[in-house]
Parts: C-alpha cells; sequence; structure tokens
C-alpha cells in the first residue's frame, strides 16, 4: 500500500512538471533519476522527449525503405538487427518482431543519411531498439538523431579514439573509491575494455531484463552524457570481493567482469554513481588534465575550453585536441601511464574527502547536484524548445 501511495504521488508530481508553463524540465530530471525512475513506458513517451529537447508537435516522417539503396552501412546494420532477437520482448508474434526489425533498420539508416558526419558502430542497434520498443518508430527516430549527435556522438566518429578517451575516465574513477581494487586491476592489466559494450550500448546489449534497461536509460537521459562510465565504475566497484578473490592476470578478470550480473541492486547503483558524479565530477577530472598542459595552455584556459564543449554538447572534445596535440610530441611516453598520470588524483586528499562527505550521500542531495550538472551542461541544448 505505502509503495503504491508513493508511486501515485510520483505519478502525480510527474505530470505536475508536465503541464506546468514553462514545462519544469528540472522537475522531470529528478523524477527520471530519482527511486523508480519514470515509472511506466506511456511516460516515457512524454517525457523523453522534454529530456531530450524534442518537439513532439514537429515530428519528422516516418523513414522510408528507400534509404537501403546505396547505402554503405546497410548490410552491416542487416546482419546487426537480424542478431537482435533477444532485444524483444519473449513470446512477442514473429510477424510483429520482424516488422519492428524492418523499423529499426529504416532509423538508424534515416539517423546516419540526416547526418553524414555520423558513423554506424556496432551495438548502436541495442540503443535504438530500445527507442522504438517504448515510444514508436515516429518519435523514436526523433529521439534517436538528437540522442546521436549529442549524447552519443563520441561513439559515432569515424575512429574509436573519442570512445577509448571515455573509457579512460573508468580507472581513476574507481581508484578515487577503492585503491585496492584500481592496483588490483592495473597488476592484471585486465584494461577497460571489459566495459566497451556496456557503454556504447547503455547496457541495453548486457541486461536481459528489459525493465531494467529503460530504468537505467531514464537515468542516462536525464544526467550529463559521462554518467554511463559513473555506472560502470559503481557495478565494479560493487563486485569488488569477487574481483580481488579472483586470479590476478588479464584473461581471469576480463572474463569475471564481462560476466555482468543480472541481479545488481540497480537503485543502489544508480544511487551511488549519482554520489560518485558529485565527488568526483568530470570538471574535476579534466581539471587534472588541465594542470598538466603545457605552459602555452594554461589551466585556466583548457579548462574554459571543457566548460564551452561541454555546453555545446561534446563534453571532452576540446580537451582530447589538446591530449592529441600534446601526445604527437610526446611518443616515448605510453599513452595508458600518461593518461593515468593525467586523470589520477592523488590519494593524499582522497580519504579526507571522502571521510567528509561520506561514500553514500542521500540520493535526494545527489540526485539534485546530478541535476544541476545536466542543466549547466545542456543550457542553450534546453531553451531551443523550452524558453
Amino acid at each position: 500500500a505505502d509503495f503504491d501511495a508513493k508511486k501515485k504521488r510520483k505519478v502525480a508530481e510527474i505530470y505536475r512538471a508536465l503541464n506546468s508553463d514553462p514545462i519544469d524540465v528540472a522537475a522531470l530530471r529528478r523524477m527520471a533519476i530519482s527511486e523508480g525512475g519514470l515509472l511506466t513506458d506511456e511516460i516515457r513517451c512524454k517525457v523523453w522527449p522534454k529530456l531530450l529537447s524534442v518537439n513532439t508537435d514537429d515530428l519528422p516522417p516516418l523513414p522510408g525503405q528507400e534509404l537501403r539503396e546505396d547505402n554503405k552501412d546497410y548490410q552491416q546494420v542487416l546482419l546487426d538487427v537480424r542478431r537482435s532477437l533477444r532485444r524483444f520482448p519473449p513470446g512477442m508474434p514473429d510477424d510483429q518482431r520482424e516488422g519492428l526489425q524492418e523499423e529499426l533498420i529504416d532509423i538508424i539508416l534515416h539517423v546516419l543519411k540526416r547526418n553524414p558526419q555520423l558513423h554506424y558502430y556496432q551495438g548502436y542497434h541495442d540503443i535504438v531498439v530500445t527507442f522504438l520498443l517504448v515510444v514508436g518508430a515516429r518519435l523514436a527516430t526523433a529521439l534517436v538523431e538528437k540522442l546521436s549527435t549529442h549524447h552519443l556522438r563520441d561513439f559515432m566518429d569515424s575512429t574509436m579514439d573519442n570512445t577509448k578517451h571515455i573509457l579512460n575516465y573508468l580507472m581513476p574513477i574507481i581508484d578515487q573509491v577503492n585503491p585496492e581494487v584500481h592496483d588490483f586491476m592495473q597488476s592484471a592489466e585486465v584494461g577497460t575494455i571489459f566495459a566497451l559494450s556496456w557503454l556504447i550500448t547503455w547496457f541495453g546489449h548486457v541486461l536481459s531484463d528489459f525493465r531494467h534497461v529503460v530504468r537505467l536509460y531514464d537515468f542516462f537521459l536525464a544526467c550529463h552524457p559521462l554518467m554511463p562510465i559513473y555506472f560502470a565504475a559503481v557495478i565494479v566497484l560493487h563486485r569488488k570481493q569477487e574481483v580481488l578473490d579472483c586470479e590476478c592476470d588479464m584473461a581471469s578478470v576480463h572474463h569475471l567482469l564481462s560476466q555482468i550480473p543480472q541481479d545488481l541492486p540497480y537503485e543502489s547503483l544508480i544511487s551511488k554513481a549519482g554520489d560518485l558524479f558529485v565527488q568526483f565530477p568530470p570538471s574535476e577530472l579534466a581539471k587534472k588534465a588541465a594542470q598538466a598542459a603545457e605552459a602555452e595552455r594554461t589551466a585556466a584556459s583548457t579548462f574554459k575550453d571543457f566548460e564551452l564543449a561541454s555546453v555545446q554538447q561534446r563534453p571532452d572534445t576540446v580537451l582530447r585536441q589538446r591530449f592529441r596535440e600534446r601526445l604527437r610530441g610526446e611518443e616515448r611516453l605510453r599513452g595508458e601511464e600518461r593518461t593515468k598520470s593525467i586523470l589520477t588524483k592523488p590519494r593524499t586528499n582522497r580519504f579526507v574527502k571522502l571521510a567528509v562527505m561520506g561514500l553514500t550521500v542521500a540520493l535526494g542531495a545527489a540526485a539534485l547536484a546530478v541535476v544541476k550538472s545536466a542543466l549547466e551542461w545542456a543550457p542553450k541544448f534546453e531553451l531551443q524548445i523550452f524558453p
């Protein structure tokens, strides 16, 4: 009874935010982050467009199959979509599933056609199918296009350089919270490739229960685009004892971590990911990179570049350019060692900060801070439609 009452109150609060003038996007973000997320697909159809600033009164027409002719990505998309059977609800009639798979192909090709700067990657279809199943083809097309040119943009470059850079945030986050786990993983030389499919599919490819997938999508859509890497970190930290009990070699640790448990305590992990974002925001890691800049690139100016890039929906692009410029002249240094030296926070004040803040901030406080960062990250983005 108490659960039902809480759910009713939350539904009422969501609709109050939707019906306010102007729409209360900050409240919708809080609802998406807090326990239970957006609760139903009916609500997601209304709220996801608001979180992505998509005007539902001006949707593009449904994409047509003419896009398949002479399309360089068509064969790869077709192969991936055909392999996506398990992403559809069990028991769905074959003809219905096949129809959705055709729509899935058309949505992907439509977005790529309209945005030639974007490059298809294997796993992209895992994200698109989630939107298709929740909101239908026409709205999914608009949402996925906005998502692809913003949150997913770094994964859709012509190379994986930007994706690898985002993965490089994983170990510094783990190091902040549990140096023992970090050092063990470093000794095992496991790297971060085990988390690649998590990151580029927003966990859609690795979680079998669709309810958990859409709950995470609620969370990620409401947050800074680097939040999935924080969630990846809390999964590793949640399994710390399993990691430490493992043989300290790459094959053993990689095998353990790449097999993601299906019974994770999702609400608790979402809360902890929010906590870590508050305690160790991307800007703090970016400042570490900026401090290592050459004399002609002062910390202040480099950090300003980062903030500007964030507003423009490309969180790390400018800094990555700075990294590449420096690294070209310093080839003698191994990339991994340099990234670690730049991004890893010294341990001297880590424990003081953790002791002061506490490892588990109340969800309400964390959610407010995460919402604040999301709104700061995308002010122009939201003002496009919701002045």
